[in-house]
Order: structure tokens, then C-alpha cells, then sequence
């Protein structure tokens, strides 16, 4: 199967190169590998963004990058990104006249917009299925950031369409197959495809940091609000006050780099911990080599992951393939993959007090701990392994297939052209 993914403004390099990796590159990057390993043959499709970047790169065997010209060749944010995202469908639609994909794949709703003009227009085989992939709703990003979401205006209606328009959608979570059904999209257009673990990376056995305090907590993820990463620095304050003598582990994007969302948030963190007297029990990190994470996953007592909303959950997958019981909102994928009571403790999101009590609970419990961290290890190894993902990847695009060709046949007997 030829299989084009298209990712507007990530690519699957930032994951294989390390520091710049975040849960969709690292998503990219892994579900590409897999499904090559098995012998599709995958693009991905981003935007040109640097000078003198080769425009076709080789990841690996039937696996390869192609960057097309889409506006100005600099990095734009993925808010900035819209307005080029017609001379993207200009690229797509010219490489897939000169190679016709089996199923085209869009990651994220900017990218859908791409992938269905360039898939529906005159020039190109009308036949192209197209499977969509959010990784993230907007009107979920209004409902809990409000006035801080900063998607484009165009993202409240154009998202909805093109998820009525391409031939399926991918969810990551049941939580988000709901919300798509509340914009208009058919139940039986939805499949249910989670995120996944490289488990010859991530496990209980392996290398570990070595920890500074009797008591090491971590937390992983880009620094922006909706994350939560200050309920986390309110409910360590309140462990240290209870007499627990532990470090607090944030790993977060560029927080080093001047100016910028995340280096607000990072001196917003720092200010929060001096205030509450925990700041040199903080250690607040720049971004981190994907292939550095097992060993400061493995050297935690617990994970922490209590963001406000989070359609994949990666970071709790990764801490449960290394054995580590893990503290989650009850919230997004985090429903779907930590099971509340056997490999982790869900909490209501905003709520400080209820991660304290119930990491409380579980530091003074080393059975329980060591309980819930060996079946979240047992759960990832049955059910989230790339390899599992890309065959349930692989259903899903055949279901698209099927849609895809039940709409040329109606259009067909209509007479319709568009």
C-alpha cells in the first residue's frame, strides 16, 4: 500500500533528531516506521521551512520525507501556517500525479485542509481516499483555554469540515470520537486508533538517572497552560509540607529560549516555586532527547500527567512501559489508557489537592506502587506497541477504502463532479 501522510508544519525528523520532539512528530515518526516495517510504503508530506533542506529524504527502507515550497521558507507556527495551505495542495496534487497514493492520511486539521484539496481537485485521481487524524479538537481547546487559544478564527468552522468531508477519521481516544460526533460526524466514519510505545525503547529494565532526593517525581510536556503544570508545582508544595522529602522533574519544550509562550510559562513556574519555598526542590529542564526519557521515566517514583484536556496521553504510555505508576487526569486518551486503580489513579483536572492526596496515597504504598507499575508495564506491552497500532492503523485505512469507493459509486449514479 502507498501510504501519503500529510503533516503541514511537523516533521517526523524532530523526533528521530531528539531535542525537538513532541508527541505528533514522535507519532509520525514511529507509525511511519511501523508501517514500512510491514511493508507499505510511506511520504510524509511537510512544508519547506529552512533554505537548502533536501526536498526528499530517506528515513528509512519504503519510508521518506518530502518537503514541498508552501510560503515563505521559514519556520511558521502552526497558527501562522493557514494561509500557504493552498500551494501545499499545489505540491500534493503534483507528486500524486506523478505517483498515486492508496490512501492518503492528514495529521492534524490544518493539514486535513491540504490533503482534501489537493485529493478532490480535477487534475488528480478522484479515487483518493482520505483518512483524517486531529490529534487535538478545537472546540475542545476553546471550551478549556478560552481567550488563550490561539488557533486561527477559521479553525471554528473549516475544522468540522474537514472532518465531514474526508472519507474517515482517526481518533486517538474515545473521548474525542464523542466530540466529533457532536460536529456532525457520522459514527460509522469514526475509528478509534491510539497512540503508541517503541518498547525496544521504553521498559521496566534499563538505565536510570540517578535521583537527588529520597523521593523523585516527574513530569513531561510542552509548556503551555492547558498541560497544568502548576497544579503539579501546588501539589509537590504540598507533599513537602507534609514531610515527604522529594525533586519535582519538569521536562518541557525550549524553556531556555528567550521570548516566546513557553519561556513565559517557564518563568511563571519558577516564580510559583519560590513562592511556595519548593524552588530548590524543582528542577525545571529544557527540552530532552526522546531517547534520553526511559531513564529519567525509570527513575521516578511516580508520573504525573494532569493537563487539562490531552488527546493522546504518550507520556503516560511511556512511564507505564517502564514499570511506573502514574497519576493522570481523568481526562482525553488518559481515560483510555491509564485504568484508574490498576496501573495508575485518575484526579479531576484543576486540582491540586486531589494530586497531592493521591500521590500520598501511593508513595506510603510501596505494594500498590509496585502493582499498578507492572500491569501498566503488562497493558502497554499487550495493547500499544507500534506494532499493534500499525495494524489497527492498517483496519482503519481500509475502512476508509471502503468509504471512499461507496462515494465515487453514489457520485457516480448522480451524475455529480464534485
Amino acid at each position: 500500500m502507498r501510504i501519503s501522510m500529510v503533516s503541514a508544519a511537523l516533521s517526523p525528523l524532530a523526533a528521530l533528531d531528539g531535542m525537538n520532539a513532541c508527541g505528533r512528530s514522535v507519532h509520525l515518526a514511529a507509525l511511519g516506521t511501523a508501517l514500512a516495517r510491514r511493508g507499505h510504503h510511506v511520504t510524509v508530506y511537510t512544508r519547506l521551512d529552512a533554505p537548502g533542506l533536501s526536498e526528499r529524504v530517506e528515513i528509512s527502507p519504503r519510508f521518506e520525507l518530502v518537503r514541498l515550497a508552501a510560503g515563505p521558507t521559514e519556520h511558521l507556527s502552526e497558527d501562522d501556517a493557514l494561509p500557504h495551505m493552498a500551494h501545499l495542495a499545489d505540491g500534493l496534487a503534483q507528486d500524486w500525479l506523478r505517483t498515486k497514493p492508496d490512501i492518503v492520511h492528514s495529521q492534524f486539521w490544518m493539514s486535513g485542509v491540504a490533503a482534501l484539496d489537493a485529493a478532490r481537485r480535477t487534475d488528480v485521481p478522484r479515487d483518493i481516499p482520505v483518512a483524517q487524524s486531529f490529534h487535538g479538537l478545537g472546540l475542545i481547546s476553546r471550551r478549556n483555554e478560552g481567550t488563550g487559544d490561539t488557533s486561527p478564527p477559521e479553525r471554528e468552522w473549516l475544522e468540522p469540515w474537514v472532518g465531514r468531508n474526508a472519507d474517515s477519521v482517526i481518533a486517538t481516544c474515545s473521548d474525542e470520537a464523542f466530540e466529533l460526533k457532536s460536529l456532525g460526524i457520522p459514527t460509522g466514519a469514526i475509528s478509534v486508533v491510539p497512540c503508541g510505545v517503541d518498547l525496544r525503547r521504553f521498559g521496566p529494565h534499563g538505565d536510570f538517572e540517578a535521583k537527588h532526593r529520597p523521593v523523585r517525581l516527574v513530569t513531561v510536556g510542552r509548556l503551555v497552560p492547558r498541560n497544568g503544570f502548576d497544579l503539579v508545582i501546588r501539589a509537590f508544595a504540598q507533599l513537602v509540607g507534609d514531610g515527604v522529602d522529594g525533586e519535582l522533574v519538569i521536562v518541557g519544550a525550549a524553556i531556555n529560549n528567550p521570548g516566546g509562550d513557553c519561556h513565559t510559562v517557564a518563568a511563571e513556574l519558577r516564580t510559583l516555586a519560590q513562592d511556595l519555598a519548593v524552588a530548590d526542590r524543582v528542577d525545571l529542564r529544557g527540552p530532552m532527547a526522546h531517547a534520553a526519557m526511559p531513564a529519567l521515566l525509570r527513575s521516578a517514583d511516580a508520573v504525573i500527567c494532569t493537563p487539562w484536556y490531552e488527546p493522546s496521553g504518550i507520556v503516560a504510555l511511556e512511564a507505564m512501559a517502564c514499570g511506573i505508576p502514574v497519576v493522570a487526569s481523568g481526562v482525553g486518551g488518559l481515560i483510555d489508557t491509564v485504568i484508574d486503580g490498576v496501573t495508575g489513579v485518575h484526579v479531576p483536572p484543576h486540582d491540586p489537592e486531589a494530586i497531592a492526596t493521591a500521590l500520598a496515597c501511593l508513595l506510603f504504598d510501596d505494594a500498590r506502587m509496585a502493582r499498578l507499575g507492572e500491569a501498566g508495564s503488562l497493558r502497554v506491552a499487550k495493547w500499544f506497541s507500534w506494532e499493534q497500532v500499525a495494524i489497527d492503523t492498517e483496519r482503519a485505512y481500509r475502512k476508509t477504502a471502503r468509504r471512499a469507493k461507496e462515494r465515487v459509486i453514489a457520485r457516480a449514479s448522480t451524475g455529480a463532479t464534485h
